[in-house]
């Protein structure tokens, strides 16, 4: 039976979002340049995890620009090892970027909780991550902070790259040549580069962070003896004197070991950089990669699910410490806009086109988009075949084929869509049951502290 051509009418347009289509649940994290909410959409009851970024704090950091590049590659991201923007939009006061809800905590806090991981677990750590790194680098892009505060689990256990504040964008061969990044996970490179001892350095870089990291998450150490103090030639005189035997995490089995030392390999082109260089590591072959990136093999770790899985000091922060907390934006809006001046500076002009860039973007309406794309790329598809069927004999294929005779043809499209497109589902009665043990837990904290 056939089908009407589908039209715009049919789809509902969804209107430009703001702070007001969220509910505000819980303050659960923080960052160099804002902090990070749950939040449930009002309409869908979907929740969702909310960086939001104060203006005032950006400017004064000279940060705005990377708000904006980070935000700009979000909106051309999807994975499902990424933590993945769904919607971004701004006020007067702050800067707003809606993700993926990961209720796992990062690798930092875990092990803080002192979590011993398998060596089962770090190898599909090194799975997940290695497919998120491959498919970052097939869209020219390098994470460069790579390590555990920026690895978040989500509920199952399965790993997830967050935070591109300072990721770098390649332009066709050319090389990054500043010192970016955090200093024990940065590779050698990068120093070497901040000493004009090479050119410059790519893609490898993310990889040498992942092998600090799973070093790091499997022996409680780091393979160098490097801070925030170390300079870069401490650093080079420090990796360069080792290169006889690359470090290997104490009592990591033979097969696991071989991992390590194709991860911390010193020269980048000797290193593991894909996928495939990643299944050549014998420890390694065994994983079937499509079954990974359908998060069909299930983690040897799967984080509590009786609480929410960070600090509770943030929410003592939002709430107590914090000069402007989020809950009281409505009020505070409301005063500003009636007293708001109608004159402007050729300062806050310069600033306005700046922040004019921050995109509002909205995931839902993209793959309502494309939605709408292939039911009119079915319809064309429907109405050719019927065409053609009314005009060659029954014998003939249906089927539409382009052999050099009249036969119409449509072009194809494709139709596969990441995982992560669909959202990670996490029921509203989860998350209440979380914020209730985490209150309780709170109110006997208060209460031993006050006998």
């Amino acid at each position: 039976m056939s089908v009407g051509k589908p039209t715009k009418g049919e789809m509902a347009e969804l209107p430009t979002l703001n702070f007001d289509h969220f509910e505000i649940l819980r303050a659960i994290g923080k960052g160099s340049f804002g902090k990070v909410c749950i939040v449930e959409k009002k309409d869908s009851r979907q929740m969702y995890a909310m960086k939001y970024m104060q203006k005032s704090r950006c400017i004064e950091r000279d940060a705005l620009k990377n708000v904006l590049r980070e935000m700009e590659i979000l909106t051309t991201l999807e994975h499902p090892f990424l933590v993945n923007l769904w919607f971004s939009f701004q006020d007067e006061e702050d800067l707003f970027m809606v993700s993926d809800l990961l209720l796992g905590g990062d690798l930092r806090y875990h092990l803080g909780q002192d979590v011993k991981f398998s060596e089962n677990s770090i190898k599909l750590f090194a799975c997940e991550i290695g497919s998120a790194l491959e498919y970052l680098q097939s869209e020219r892009i390098i994470h460069r902070d790579i390590k555990p505060e920026n690895i978040l689990l989500d509920e199952e256990g399965h790993a997830h790259i967050t935070d591109f504040n300072i990721a770098a964008t390649m332009h066709d061969k050319k090389l990054a040549s500043s010192l970016s990044g955090t200093k024990p996970y940065i590779a050698p490179e990068v120093y070497l580069c901040s000493l004009g001892e090479c050119p410059g350095y790519s893609y490898p870089v993310d990889w040498w962070s992942l092998g600090v990291t799973l070093y790091e998450v499997m022996s409680r150490c780091r393979p160098y003896d490097i801070h925030s103090g170390t300079t870069p030639r401490e650093v080079r005189s420090m990796v360069m004197n080792s290169t006889l035997s690359t470090p290997i995490p104490p009592k990591c089995s033979e097969q696991l070991s071989v991992l390590f030392q194709r991860l911390l390999c010193i020269n980048p082109e000797e290193r593991i950089t894909t996928v495939k260089k990643l299944k050549s590591v014998p420890c390694i072959s065994r994983y079937n990669f499509a079954m990974i990136l359908e998060k069909q093999i299930r983690p040897p770790f799967t984080p509590p699910k009786d609480r929410l899985n960070c600090d509770p000091t943030f929410e003592l922060e939002e709430m107590i410490v914090e000069p402007n907390p989020l809950h009281r934006k409505p009020r505070r809006l409301a005063k500003q806009r009636s007293l708001q001046r109608t004159s402007m500076t050729i300062e806050d002009t310069e600033l306005n086109r700046q922040l004019q860039q921050f995109k509002c973007y909205n995931r839902e309406k993209e793959l309502e988009r494309k939605e709408m794309e292939r039911k009119e790329h079915d319809w064309e598809q429907e109405l050719i075949k019927a065409m053609n069927a009314s005009t060659i004999p029954a014998i003939v294929p249906t089927m539409v084929t382009d052999r050099g005779g009249d036969l119409l043809t449509v072009p194809m499209i494709t139709n596969e869509r990441r995982r992560s497109s669909c959202k990670l589902n996490i029921s509203p009665v989860s998350i209440q049951a979380r914020l209730c043990a985490a209150a309780a837990a709170a109110a006997q904290t208060s209460s031993e502290g006050g006998s």
